[in-house]
């Protein structure tokens, strides 16, 4: 939503009548809700892929525009930056294989994508964060220059009222006041779509709330930021301070940053999730539409739900919760926590993982969920993406009751057969997901990630070279084992 909005000035009467369409769409929604054929129907897979535009010299070359204009493909979007676009994946409904028809999708995709970025001089690469990124490479100019960019630039500045303020503690440390939202654009993600039927989302929701810490930390790939190593995904730091509007008075009274994990287990269905965003977050694009839910939903409709759309795009949870009025109205949680890369394999591993512990966990929540209180699962979530597959999280004993700390590595290997049993009922082929937990075994086995793989040969090229130097040949060897194909797991460390 948002991606046609031209009017970036509004009034006070704007943002009142947009409220009251809030209001009203909460209202339709409910009414939607209690409905119990609405939303019903079999396992559907989607999936996004930000990527960063690259030179031959391994630095951000901020053509998407252009490049867009070239591919001419309406399912590919632009980004903040200049020097990023977003590939909207074809869905894959209930399949034997889905995850592997996704991937597919991707790498076709990424090879046609790279034959026309040469004909600019240009690559494209899946990265969380390009290493090689400069303080010069981002500001205002750095905008993709479209209406809705600006006007979310604008809003959110202006409600700060001061600059932006950049702290992460890692090996190296960032400390940095910003003048504008373009740092946000530096993370780029894959974001996967499950679709949920409605009286399953309250425990498909939590179940993603509590394991998304786990296959964060399997799939972390973004340890530097204007040349510091800092976390093994920085992207998680990154993009909540970059877009953080609170005031001081929002500080104090400890009101959610608009980029956050959740405050709590839902208790009843996504109307909870919805009603939050509307009561916690102001308005930063009030633009009013022409559709009336309740006219809609009397026709038989599934209503657009226009305003309350716009308005959750304009709130980021790690975990979203989608209604979308497409197939006669369906939800969906977009998984938005993991990164971008290393390749195609691991990203739809990555997804498999999740898909088989959100269906897996669902009939066993009711004894996990009373012996971890969500601010463990917000603390999981932060640690992962600091220590990565190191990190130590909290985990409940369902034998003793006992709240412990475990290696994430050791939790993952515990709950592998819970995840292909949860697929197993998803109805994928034994094949499928024995290729797809393969790679994860791998992984665990190895203990190895994008980020580790990124640091590891950092670590060896640093003891030759300058740290710029050091930087670009890391971007120039990623992207050669990228183009491999290889999960990273199989990656060579050779400098």
């Amino acid at each position: 939503m948002g991606k046609y909005i031209e009017q970036t000035e509004f009034t006070a009467q704007d943002f009142q009548r947009y409220r009251e369409r809030l209001r009203e769409n909460l209202k339709a929604l409910k009414t939607l809700l209690a409905q119990p054929e609405f939303g019903r129907g079999s396992p559907s897979y989607g999936a996004e892929l930000e990527l960063y535009i690259i030179d031959k010299q391994g630095a951000a070359k901020p053509i998407n525009i252009d490049l867009q204009s070239l591919v001419n493909d309406k399912q590919l979007t632009l980004e903040l930056n200049r020097f990023n676009l977003e590939y909207n994946f074809t869905p894959v409904a209930q399949d034997k294989a889905p995850f592997t028809k996704i991937k597919e999708q991707m790498v076709d995709v990424l090879s046609g994508l790279s034959d026309y970025a040469k004909k600019m001089q240009a690559r494209i690469l899946p990265i969380g964060i390009l290493p090689t990124l400069q303080a010069q490479d981002l500001g205002l100019k750095a905008l993709t220059d479209i209406p809705r960019y600006h006007l979310l630039a604008k809003t959110l500045r202006r409600k700060r009222g001061s600059d932006f303020h950049l702290q992460i503690s890692g090996e190296d440390a960032l400390d940095l006041h910003w003048p504008d939202v373009s740092a946000e654009g530096a993370a780029t993600s894959f974001q996967f779509h499950y679709r949920v039927n409605p009286e399953d989302f309250a425990d498909a929701y939590n179940a993603a709330q509590l394991t998304m810490p786990l296959v964060l930390a399997l799939s972390a790939n973004s340890p530097f930021f204007l040349g510091r190593k800092l976390w093994q995904e920085t992207r998680i730091p990154l993009f909540k301070q970059a877009t953080d509007c609170r005031t001081q008075y929002a500080l104090d009274n400890h009101f959610p940053a608009r980029v956050y994990y959740g405050l709590g287990w839902i208790r009843k269905d996504i109307y909870e999730l919805f009603a939050e965003g509307v009561s916690l977050f102001e308005p930063v694009m009030p633009v009013c539409y022409h559709d009336d839910p309740f006219d809609q939903l009397s026709s038989g409709q599934a209503p657009s739900l226009s305003e309350l759309r716009l308005h959750l795009g304009s709130i980021w949870n790690w975990n979203r919760p989608i209604y979308d009025p497409h197939d006669n109205g369906h939800l969906r949680i977009e998984l938005r926590s993991l990164p971008a890369g290393p390749t195609p394999k691991n990203m739809l591993a990555s997804a498999a993982l999740m898909s088989g512990l959100m269906r897996g966990l669902q009939g066993h929540l009711s004894n996990i969920l009373p012996a971890i209180p969500f601010y463990y699962a917000r603390k999981n979530f932060y640690r992962a993406a600091k220590y990565g597959l190191k990190a130590c999280l909290f985990w409940p004993d369902l034998k003793t009751g006992d709240l412990q700390e475990r290696p994430v590595i050791g939790i993952l290997k515990d709950l592998l057969p819970c995840a292909q049993d949860g697929l197993y009922q998803l109805g994928i082929a034994e094949t499928e997901i024995t290729e797809q937990m393969d790679i994860i075994n791998a992984g665990l086995e190895s203990r190895m990630n994008g980020a580790q793989w990124q640091i590891n040969v950092f670590d060896k090229l640093i003891q030759k070279e300058d740290r710029n130097t050091a930087l670009t040949q890391l971007v120039e060897l990623y992207y050669k084992q990228y183009q491999s194909g290889k999960a990273v797991h199989e990656w060579s460390e050779k400098i």
